[in-house]
């Protein structure tokens, strides 16, 4: 996937708050988290074993929480 993020840059703004709105666009566009996500492949056998590892921590996780 093709990710294009850009930003204008508007009359009188510092380079900084560009920056920010830039790193911002770009997090919220998930381009990091779909490079790493295909940075190397999974057999699909070993990610539905680790969905499942994931998902047993976060029910124990809220399980723990009610408890507290």
């Amino acid at each position: 996937m093709n990710f294009l993020v850009s930003v204008q840059i508007n009359d009188n703004e510092s380079i900084d708050k560009m920056l920010k709105r830039f790193k911002k666009k770009y997090e919220r566009a998930g381009v990091l988290k779909e490079f790493r996500k295909n940075a190397y492949f999974v057999k699909p056998s070993i990610d539905n074993r680790l969905k499942r590892s994931r998902c047993k921590r976060r029910a124990q996780r809220a399980n723990e929480e009610r408890n507290s």
